[in-house]
């Protein structure tokens, strides 16, 4: 019974299927609470953004948050398909969306392939709409463009780690690449929930305590 309902977290809805959502936005109502700096746009004109997907988004914001270089990190969802959906609604699985990570970053500190080798190496890519125990289409493994210059980064550096993967450990990457089409903030008690709870919950492991190789530039 618990690999079948499993298995059904898995299951990708259907636009159709999708829950209805509602008209009005969720927006933080304060700054980040590490950086101090704005979580909303406008953001300063030599930023460049960034969305990725890679688990439980607790633990992914905090990873970025730390690098040098990032002006502001957000929780967030994104890749589905009910508008302005809440927390309770994407962990039913019903709207289709990701949790996700808005990345700020200033590009002349830090570049987009940086970021996306972080990416790589602080999540496991070839597990299936999972990260580790947490199961269900909100946690699968995604990159999410803004550019066309992003998507073709973001695919070269699949194909490369790729073929680490494949020959070291004979498996394969299941990450999704699109464009990002709408990023939703998450609610206020989920924006930088590490650091207001410095106990929480966090599933990500560093790949120095798994097996995986690691990503090189």
């Amino acid at each position: 019974m618990f690999d079948l309902i499993r298995q059904q977290k898995k299951h990708m809805v259907l636009p159709e299927e999708a829950l209805p959502g509602r008209e009005q936005a969720l927006k933080p109502t304060g700054d980040h609470v590490v950086l101090k700096t704005k979580m909303l746009e406008p953001f300063p004109d030599y930023t460049e953004q960034a969305v990725f997907g890679l688990g439980c988004f607790w633990g992914a914001e905090k990873i970025f948050w730390q690098l040098p270089g990032v002006v502001s990190t957000a929780v967030g969802y994104a890749a589905g398909f009910t508008p302005n959906p809440s927390y309770e609604e994407v962990c039913t699985g019903k709207t289709g969306h990701n949790e996700v990570v808005l990345v700020v970053f200033d590009p002349r500190v830090l570049s987009y392939q940086q970021l996306l080798a972080v990416f790589w190496e602080s999540h496991d890519p070839t597990q299936l709409m999972q990260q580790g125990n947490d199961v269900g289409t909100q946690y699968r493994s995604g990159i999410y463009t803004f550019s066309d210059q992003q998507q073709a980064l973001a695919k070269t550096s699949r194909d490369r780690y790729n073929q680490l993967i494949n020959e070291q450990l004979a498996s394969s990457i299941v990450t999704e690449i699109e464009p990002v089409k709408t990023f939703y903030y998450a609610e206020d008690y989920h924006q930088q929930y590490l650091a207001k709870n410095p106990m929480g919950y966090c599933g990500h492991v560093s790949i120095e305590n798994t097996n995986r190789p690691r990503f090189s530039e």
